[in-house]
C-alpha cells in the first residue's frame, strides 16, 4: 500500500512569486497614477458631470457623508488623549499642557491618520465595490467600446473628490480632537475655557498644521489609487468583488501606516 506525499511549497519560490507580483501592482498603480494625472490636466469636466459619477457626486459621497463618523472618532480621540495626559501632567503640577497636547497630537497625528483610516474603510471600500462589479459585469468593456476612457470617466472624479475632501475633513477633524480635550479640560481638570482656547493654540505651530495637510493629501492620493486599481483588476465574479474590496481596505490601511512614518520622518527628524 503506498502513501501519497503531499507536495511541499518550495518557500524561495513563493518568495519570488510575492516579490513579483507586488512589483506588478505597484507597477500597475504607478501606471494608473500616471493616467489619472493626465487626464486631469487635460480637463476631467464633460457633460456627463451631472451624473452619478460626477466629480460633486463623489465629493459629497466621500466627504459630507464622512462628517458624522469622523467628528464622533476625533471627539472621542481628543476626549481620550486629555484623559491620559492629564494623569501624569497632574503629578507634575502642568495639567495646563493637556491643552496644547491635544491639539498638536491632533494636528500632526491622529487627525489625518484617523480620518484616512476612516475613509479607506467607508469610501475606499465602496470605490473597490463599485468599480469591482461593473469590472466582473464588463460594463468597463462597454465603456470602451463607446469610446469612454474608464480612468477619465471613473477614476479622475474619485480622485478629485479624495484629493480635496480629505484634507477639509481633516481640518475639521484636528478642531473636534481639541473641542473633545476643551471638555475634559474644563468640566474635569477646572481649567478656564479662555485659557484653554489660547493656549491650546498658542502652541500650536503653522508647521504642525501644514504638515498634517500633506499627510492628509497623501493619504487620499493612496486610498484612490489601491480602491481604483484594485477594483479595475477584479476578477472571479461576486466572490472576487469580495476578495478586492478586503484586499483594499488592508493594503490602504497598511500604506497609511507606512507613508506616515515617512513623511514624520521627513518633517520632524531630518534636517530639511
Amino acid at each position: 500500500m503506498g502513501f501519497s506525499r503531499k507536495k511541499t511549497k518550495n518557500p524561495i519560490a513563493a518568495i519570488g512569486k510575492t516579490a513579483l507580483s507586488l512589483k506588478s501592482d505597484v507597477t500597475g498603480a504607478l501606471a494608473l497614477l500616471f493616467d489619472t494625472v493626465k487626464w486631469i490636466v487635460t480637463g476631467p469636466f464633460t457633460r456627463r458631470s451631472s451624473q452619478k459619477g460626477s466629480i460633486f457626486h463623489q465629493m459629497v459621497f466621500a466627504g459630507v457623508e464622512s462628517v458624522i463618523i469622523v467628528f464622533f472618532i476625533s471627539l472621542f480621540t481628543g476626549i481620550v488623549i486629555a484623559m491620559q495626559s492629564a494623569y501624569q501632567l497632574q503629578q507634575l503640577g502642568a495639567v495646563i499642557y493637556v491643552a496644547p497636547m491635544v491639539s498638536i497630537s491632533m494636528a500632526r497625528e491622529l487627525g489625518p491618520v484617523f480620518t484616512a483610516l476612516v475613509v479607506a474603510g467607508r469610501v475606499g471600500s465602496a470605490i473597490s465595490a463599485e468599480l469591482g462589479t461593473m469590472k466582473v459585469s464588463e460594463q468597463i468593456e462597454a465603456l470602451e467600446t463607446l469610446a469612454i476612457d474608464p480612468v477619465r470617466f471613473l477614476v479622475v472624479p474619485r480622485f478629485l473628490a479624495l484629493l480635496i475632501m480629505v484634507p477639509c475633513l481633516t481640518l475639521m477633524s484636528n478642531l473636534v480632537g481639541i473641542l473633545g480635550g476643551l471638555i475634559v479640560g474644563v468640566f474635569n481638570l477646572q481649567i478656564n475655557v479662555f485659557r484653554y482656547i489660547t493656549f491650546s493654540f498658542d502652541m500650536l505651530t503653522w508647521k504642525d498644521v501644514w504638515t498634517g495637510l500633506v499627510k492628509s493629501g497623501a493619504f487620499a492620493i493612496a486610498i484612490s489609487m489601491i480602491s481604483c486599481y484594485v477594483g479595475l483588476n477584479t476578477t472571479g465574479g461576486a466572490e472576487g468583488v469580495g476578495k478586492s474590496t478586503t484586499r483594499s481596505v488592508v493594503v490602504s490601511f497598511i500604506m497609511i501606516v507606512l507613508i506616515d512614518c515617512v513623511l514624520t520622518g521627513i518633517f520632524f527628524f531630518s534636517n530639511m
